[in-house]
């Protein structure tokens, strides 16, 4: 039996937004029957148009289904799915903390055949039109079964992540929680805090922006709602963070007007020290890297070209950033290569006219 062949279909999406839709363009793709359902009709006429099933019908009988809810509605919608759902009916969500929807349905009579889970990928758009297929390939997926929850609902659930090209990751429904706020909510909150401090900032202050800001502030242009949502469903784990995020600010504000230069020097160190515990590419452990800096023409087929040159030279690229300079129609573009063969990329582009910035 393959990984996958617990799931047979159909599988029915209850919310067809972004992730929804993406989750049934992944199941089309791998030849599953997909139901879809929204209290929208224009959102289930816009993903069906978009190849991602058809509408359930009161005569389906689907082996999964998938709710894709706003965080506020999981557990009232986990439970009236239960509740209409066949004997055999998995159900499974994808909501961004778990512990919460567990708890709404523990004392439900169908909870066995409920698993909790969560697909770690998303962009900051929304709705069925900005879906993709591809949306979760090599993502993790975390799979929370609850303590009644039987072994077949999970391994439909896993297969479900497998379908979808993600990588089933297995934690209990508090561990989630709590990494997810070390790893994703307390983030998203400290960088709307800094984006904060911009609202209203004079012109002036604002031409000095550079990559630096915008890399901290980036998650902070997601929906205020639904962040909301999320980090109030997940309060506890998100709480217990911020405090210890509090007393490490107050160690910076009286380093910084103590003049505590070696106090503030070893913040700034355990702050380096996290970025480095973050895994490197497909799960490995982190590699030093450097940054190819190069100026690139704000020319249409420019980034083409470069892209072109850098791959001719047999250097892989890392990472891309882009920044604009205010004063120029010139970009900077930042190639991020394995420490040791930054000098070999400089010659590489060099040798080809491109003006780069060690």
């Amino acid at each position: 039996m393959s990984e996958t062949s617990a799931l047979a279909g159909p599988v029915e999406i209850v919310g067809v937004g972004l992730i929804g839709t993406s989750i049934a363009l992944a199941c089309r793709r791998a030849g599953l029957e997909v139901l879809l359902t929204d209290t929208s009709p224009d959102h289930v006429r816009t993903a069906s148009g978009l190849g991602a099933g058809r509408a359930r019908t009161p005569e389906d009988d689907p082996q999964l289904v998938v709710v894709a809810v706003p965080p506020d509605a999981l557990g009232a919608v986990i439970a009236q799915v239960l509740d209409a759902a066949g004997p055999d009916t998995v159900v499974t969500d994808v909501g961004s903390v778990k512990a919460g929807p567990l708890a709404a349905v523990a004392a439900h009579r169908s909870v066995s055949r409920y698993v909790g889970s969560h697909p770690m990928a998303g962009t900051e758009h929304s709705g069925p039109l900005s879906a993709n297929a591809e949306l979760f390939d090599g993502r993790p997926w975390a799979i929370t079964p609850g303590p009644d929850a039987t072994s077949s609902a999970t391994r439909i659930v896993e297969a479900l992540a497998l379908v979808c090209g993600a990588v089933p990751v297995h934690l209990s429904p508090a561990e989630h929680d709590r990494a997810v706020a070390r790893t994703s909510h307390v983030p998203h909150l400290m960088a709307s805090l800094v984006a904060g401090t911009l609202a209203g900032a004079s012109a002036d202050h604002l031409a000095l922006s550079g990559t630096g800001v915008r890399d901290v502030t980036r998650v902070a242009g997601g929906d205020p709602r639904l962040y909301s949502q999320i980090i109030g469903g997940n309060a506890a784990a998100v709480a217990a963070l911020l405090a210890e995020v509090r007393d490490r600010l107050d160690l910076a504000l009286e380093a910084v007007t103590g003049g505590d230069r070696v106090g503030l020097e070893s913040l700034l160190a355990y702050g380096q020290a996290g970025t480095r515990a973050i895994p490197g590419k497909h799960g490995a452990a982190p590699q030093p890297m450097a940054a190819v800096r190069v100026s690139v023409p704000d020319q249409p087929g420019e980034l083409a070209r470069l892209f072109a040159d850098a791959g001719d030279s047999g250097v892989n690229i890392e990472d891309v950033r882009i920044d604009h300079d205010p004063g120029r129609p010139v970009g900077l573009v930042e190639l991020d290569v394995v420490a040791g063969r930054a000098e070999e990329l400089h010659a590489a582009l060099e040798s080809r006219g491109w003006t780069t910035h060690r």
